[in-house]
């Protein structure tokens, strides 16, 4: 499966949408709000540029795109104020893959205008020239130092593709049992989805040493594991109750086995010693910080509803490559398992999927 032509986030703003399912997303972002900011304020005083050049890769649609990128502004806007500099430009790069709906973030435009210029009172309208920029970022996307400062929340863990070692000669995928890696596959499992991972980071990296000025920074937030073990009660057992999920199907006659046994997903859970060894591999970035948080559960929300909430945001992610792979017609039973599964999980125990925030400082 071509993963550049089929995975996209469910567009719209309907209740099965992106739009409307990604505020655990957004509870991870604040929590590294403060990160980004003095990130962004630090680069803005130690550089002053006139125009001032921002991408936000893998942006997706929905109110965090735009919610991210007033904070910045608004930021800098204050930030220029209080250093006597007559207050820049702004180039925002919105970035994600050409499958991604665009649409839904320009009908935003002006309501975002709107929004900011009220917020800046007396203090002048900024002027913000936006723009979409369809592509994989495994790759480059801008021209040469054109960027300052680049943001991508909760996209680096998607791979460029499934690892193409898990298959055999024959094409058949030898992680059978799972949908990642379980404690039932086979090392080469775990060894193949970090090769693909370095790869694709590497790439990451070079093409946007390219694209940022020197002293450019980046703010990258992302998925990952606390510790050296693949297999925890964090981000691996959610793909570990997707694929049980599937399983139910199974086992009704719904789904063919054979389907399930070819069904992997393109994601992967790096830990911090590999994202600190990549990095310092590639060579082209300062790693100035690296934090990692475990996104705890809304405590106000009883475990059905904190399990319908996951199931949601799972389903606004996952389902285009899904319903490509299995047919549409499964989506709605196949998240009612899963809702129902992971409900019964945190009745035992919590899940806790671990994320890092990482600051890099182009050389």
């Amino acid at each position: 499966m071509d993963v550049e032509q089929v995975f996209h986030m469910t567009g719209g703003i309907g209740h099965r949408s992106y739009a409307q399912n990604s505020s655990l997303q957004k509870k991870a972002s604040d929590m590294v709000k403060d990160m980004t900011l003095e990130t962004v304020q630090e680069l803005y005083l130690t550089t002053a540029p006139k125009s001032l050049g921002i991408a936000d890769l893998g942006c997706s649609s929905g109110p965090n795109t735009l919610s991210i990128m007033k904070e910045i502004i608004e930021v800098v806007q204050g930030t220029s104020r209080k250093a006597f500099h007559a207050a820049p430009e702004f180039r925002v790069y919105l970035n994600d893959l050409p499958t991604n709906d665009f649409n839904s973030i320009f009908k935003s435009l002006p309501e975002f205008s709107k929004d900011l210029n009220k917020e800046m009172n007396n203090g002048g309208s900024p002027s913000i020239y936006i723009g979409g920029y369809p592509g994989s970022f495994y790759g480059r996307l801008f021209p040469n130092s054109s960027l300052h400062f680049v943001y991508s929340s909760y996209s680096l863990h998607w791979l460029s593709r499934v690892p193409p070692a898990i298959y055999s000669e024959e094409g058949k995928s030898i992680n059978k049992g799972s949908v990642y890696i379980s404690e039932s596959s086979p090392p080469v499992v775990a060894e193949a989805y970090l090769k693909q991972f370095k790869e694709d980071f590497t790439l990451f990296l070079q093409s946007r040493s390219e694209e940022l000025l020197s002293g450019g920074r980046m703010v990258l937030i992302l998925l990952g594991r606390s510790g050296p073990d693949h297999v925890d009660r964090g981000n691996s057992f959610f793909w570990e109750l997707l694929y049980q999920s599937l399983a139910i199907l199974v086992s009704k006659g719904e789904v063919e086995k054979e389907k399930l046994d070819s069904y992997d997903v393109h994601f992967y859970a790096p830990s911090k010693d590999e994202l600190e060894d990549a990095v310092r591999k590639e060579g082209s970035f300062q790693l100035d910080r690296l934090e990692m948080f475990e996104l705890e559960r809304d405590h106000h929300k009883d475990n059905q509803s904190y399990a319908t909430s996951v199931a949601m945001t799972v389903r606004a992610i996952q389902e285009s490559m899904i319903g490509q792979h299995f047919g549409e017609e499964i989506l709605d039973s196949l998240f009612e398992n899963y809702r129902r599964l992971v409900g019964e999980e945190i009745a035992k125990e919590d899940i806790k999927p671990t994320t890092f925030g990482i600051v890099l400082r182009k050389l």
